[in-house]
């Protein structure tokens, strides 16, 4: 799809004019230092704004720096993390903490091909380290921005790839302020969404989220929660979660993961 200048010009001022008028003040936009916005991206992956933003500000308290973070016990980590869900992503970012400090000389990569070596950076989570971190402007795609572009570019449009997307992406793109640009896109996406009128199911790329209800998930949860208090066998941890058939594949999943270890009869959270 190839836009006019007048297109274009119209676009960046709807998005622009909104921002001005409602842009949202977040703590990562407030200090935008390439470790918070790793850290908030893996945390905002799958989780909204609201429940991240106090456990942003707690685990950047704990942890100001990746040098911090990667001296940490995976343990510590996990147990800030409790209840953002998704557990993986904790040990991704623990683990990228360790990489920045022993491949990266303790800085945060400042390329997409060394930001994806990262653990749980995708091309896209390295496109918003790269605009917010580092303000180059470059195309990346994320929920809050299809809802954008499918609204103004794609209303008729049946199954979309996010290749199209990027294609019109890079024409609306502003190189002089990439990070604020952003920034007014994910808010204005935001509105949007709130409107009604987000149309992500025309992405080839979207899956809905399983509920928490009822999945292996939810119990995983309830697992990890308890051994951030202390450490359990596994009948005391049955007696404190809900223990049906998800409780012996969550459990395992969880070991298998390295998030949890067995030692002698006793279930703890990794150190």
């Amino acid at each position: 799809m190839k836009l006019s200048i007048a297109d274009i010009q119209s676009f960046q001022d709807v998005v622009w004019q909104y921002y001005h008028d409602s842009g949202r003040s977040m703590p990562w936009r407030d200090i935008t230092d390439p470790y918070y916005i790793l850290v908030s991206e893996l945390m905002l992956q799958q989780t909204q704004v609201e429940r991240v933003i106090p456990k942003f500000e707690a685990f950047i308290a704990a942890f100001p720096t990746s040098l911090s973070l990667s001296q940490a016990s995976l343990a510590d980590v996990l147990i800030l993390w409790s209840g953002l869900g998704y557990n993986r992503r904790a040990k991704f970012l623990y683990e990228a903490a360790k990489m920045i400090q022993n491949s990266y000389g303790g800085l945060i990569p400042g390329t997409p091909e060394d930001l994806v070596r990262l653990p749980g950076v995708g091309p896209n989570t390295a496109g918003a380290i790269l605009a917010y971190g580092f303000n180059i402007p470059v195309s990346f795609i994320e929920t809050n921005i299809r809802t954008v572009l499918f609204h103004h570019f794609f209303q008729n449009g049946d199954k979309v790839n996010d290749s199209e997307l990027l294609v019109v992406l890079d024409q609306v793109l502003d190189h002089e302020h990439p990070r604020e640009w952003y920034w007014a896109l994910m808010d204005y996406g935001t509105f949007l969404k709130k409107k009604g009128v987000g149309k992500n199911a025309q992405s080839v790329h979207y899956k809905k989220q399983a509920p928490l209800k009822g999945s292996i998930r939810e119990v995983r949860g309830q697992i990890l929660k308890q051994l951030t208090k202390s450490s359990m066998t596994e009948d005391e941890l049955r007696s404190s979660v809900i223990d049906d058939e998800r409780f012996s594949v969550a459990l395992e999943g969880l070991i298998g993961d390295g998030l949890i270890v067995s030692r002698k009869g006793q279930l703890y959270l990794t150190k």
